[in-house]
């Protein structure tokens, strides 16, 4: 594991990580890697403090549901009931909808923006005084206007800033001392400085071979939505607080986890892969090992199995790092099966016919892509995908997967050399010598020059 990140880090060019995993109730890995402070050489250490940008809004999602469960609050309900206030095209829309990004609210942050405390007052006064984008429930889109409205709703219901109830409920109760609200103007002991390849030339944002630095700031009233910096252990910390009724009931947890839905009925999230969002947290629905996957600033990720009993946590210090795209991957050191359901680093096309013969069966391969050319003349699956495939599945020791497969390659391309020579090494590999020898031999057939065909004939006659 440690290996594998030290090679994404190197991939990635990523200064400094944080690693927490959390299995069966216990912290069982702990790592960190790199440097917290590239100008001193200040390495990365288990006190070193990130901040976790978004993923902030999950501990508002789980403050909104205290204030549920204290009867204090409907996320069913208007906003306009806890806020009268508010422009009158604004009360209509339901706390829900704020914590999902679906209500159709202007953006006080649209991109290229920063609000600071200077100017927090009158950003807020400009927003309220434009249209809404979309009608409530229409469509999502990730805006920090609905959690500033939420930190409003905290700061009315609980009777103290949000930022105080978030300590005194989650902070103090799970046990996280060192975790604080704090920006690149705050002087926090041990905090790692922010990094990025992105940089403005002639006011066009273009990646850049070099590293820069990267100043944050968050403006006290939109601290909600990215405003909060942790640890790797304190986040896992956390994470087993919430598993464990410190912080919620667990029959709260449901509500808290699941994704809103628009008014036509549909999930939307991020990306393909962080397809939903729920109160506070990003989710993966997909057939196995669904995720809650919070999410902050490019550059850290908490995915949370909650069907696996499994929450890995990994924070680093560059944007851009995107480490929610390696994270089912360390996950798949504790869950070896999700390497193979959930298909990742497979092409669209290819993951899709994955899960479906995960469903039915690999050797229904064949007459599935049949079906589907069948159906779309211009459905095609290219040969080095599909080879690249079978030996994904013959490192997850899936061989007879992995055989199906490049069976399946052999009918697709019945003139390639390469094809049989995959096809009779995995033949080799489960033992079945007469079909070895007999691919093995279409491969010298369809290229005589092949030396490895012409080694493993010798070597197994």
């Amino acid at each position: 594991m440690d290996l594998f990140i030290r090679a994404r880090m190197q991939q990635l060019r990523i200064p400094g990580l944080q690693l927490a995993v959390v299995h069966h109730g216990n912290i069982v890995k702990l790592g960190h890697y790199g440097l917290a402070n590239v100008q001193d050489s200040v390495p990365v250490d288990r006190t070193t403090l990130f901040p976790i940008n978004s993923i902030t809004k999950a501990f508002v999602g789980v403050a909104v549901m205290q204030l549920v469960e204290a009867g204090k609050l409907d996320v069913a309900a208007p906003v306009g009931r806890y806020l009268p206030e508010l422009p009158a095209a604004w009360r209509g829309i339901t706390v829900r909808q704020l914590l999902t990004h679906t209500s159709g609210l202007p953006d006080i942050l649209p991109e290229g923006v920063q609000v600071t405390a200077d100017d927090q007052l009158t950003a807020w006064k400009a927003v309220q005084a434009q249209p809404l984008e979309s009608q409530p429930g229409e469509k999502f889109s990730y805006n920090q206007t609905n959690y500033l409205l939420v930190g409003k709703l905290i700061d009315q219901l609980s009777g103290q800033p949000f930022t105080r109830f978030i300590e005194d409920r989650q902070l103090r109760v799970a046990g996280l001392p060192r975790t604080t609200f704090a920006d690149a103007n705050s002087v926090v002991p041990h905090s790692t400085r922010g990094y990025t390849y992105f940089y403005a030339v002639d006011g066009e944002l273009r990646r850049t071979a070099e590293l820069h630095n990267m100043f944050e700031v968050f403006a006290p009233m939109l601290r909600t939505a990215a405003g909060l910096n942790s640890t790797a252990e304190e986040m896992a910390t956390w994470v087993l607080a919430l598993q464990q009724g410190k912080l919620l009931q667990p029959a709260s947890l449901p509500t808290l986890w699941t994704p809103g839905k628009l008014t036509n009925g549909t999930e939307r999230g991020f990306s393909k892969q962080l397809n939903g969002y729920a109160l506070g947290w990003p989710t993966i629905t997909r057939p196995e090992h669904r995720a809650v996957a919070p999410v902050g600033g490019g550059r850290s990720a908490v995915f949370l199995y909650p069907d696996d009993d499994l929450a890995v946590v990994v924070l680093t210090n560059l944007t851009g790092a995107n480490p929610d795209r390696f994270v089912d991957e360390l996950a798949s050191f504790y869950v070896p099966d999700m390497r193979l359901a959930t298909g990742f680093g497979l092409p669209p096309t290819l993951r899709r016919l994955h899960h479906e013969l995960r469903r039915r069966g690999f050797d229904h391969a064949l007459a599935l892509v049949r079906q589907q050319q069948k159906q779309n003349p211009g459905y095609q699956l290219p040969e080095s995908e599909v080879n690249a495939w079978g030996y994904s599945l013959l490192r997850q020791q899936q061989p007879r997967e992995a055989l199906e497969i490049f069976k399946l390659n052999v009918s697709l391309y019945p003139k390639s050399a390469n094809a049989y020579d995959s096809l009779a090494e995995t033949y080799q590999e489960l033992g079945n010598k007469t079909l070895a020898v007999k691919n093995y031999q279409q491969v010298l057939r369809l290229d005589p020059h092949s030396k490895n065909a012409a080694q493993q004939l010798q070597r197994l006659h």
